[in-house]
């Protein structure tokens, strides 16, 4: 248990740490480009990667259900609003929103035991767990945060409350 720990915090600070990768490269380029990009560099390393630690097997797909195949036309998806998102919301409350976002639907679908998986019966713990979270990003963005503001006497940053 304690390597799944690990590696699924490592997985979050990866994540993270891709999303804004992304949006600096679409800083400089386009959504199409930059999805192009990180998608085709990920082809690169995974098949690199796959053909170095499984070999031919890689290509072993037996007993995979045909709509399986469209998870790579899912991640178009996820990086175009990844990207997008971050660039309107920032990284933190576009990554809190999408964290957020996983965390609700994985319970939809665990409890519901679509797409195959084994159903995990639904309880309102879990639902509790889920709008605690939903309530901390709100009071994360909604919180009175402070941004600096140019002190137009001085030139220097000055801080003030953020009330938009």
């Amino acid at each position: 248990m304690l390597i799944g720990l690990v590696l699924a915090l490592i997985a979050g600070s990866l994540v993270s740490l891709q999303n804004i990768f992304n949006s600096k490269v679409n800083e400089h380029t386009g959504s199409w480009s930059t999805t192009t990009l990180v998608l085709g560099m990920g082809f690169i390393a995974s098949l690199t990667m796959g053909l170095i630690m499984e070999g031919g097997n890689m290509f072993t797909l037996q007993h995979m259900q045909p709509w399986y195949w469209f998870s790579g036309m899912i991640g178009v998806g996820v990086v175009i609003c990844l990207v997008h998102a971050t660039r309107l919301l920032g990284p933190t409350y576009a990554i809190s929103i999408v964290l957020t976002s996983q965390l609700g639907f994985a319970l939809l679908w665990d409890s519901m035991g679509w797409l195959g998986l084994t159903r995990v019966p639904f309880s309102f713990n879990q639902l509790i767990g889920v709008l605690v979270i939903v309530v901390g990003i709100l009071v994360f963005k909604l919180g009175g945060a402070r941004e600096p503001k140019q002190d137009t006497g001085t030139g220097q940053p000055k801080q003030a409350l953020n009330l938009k």
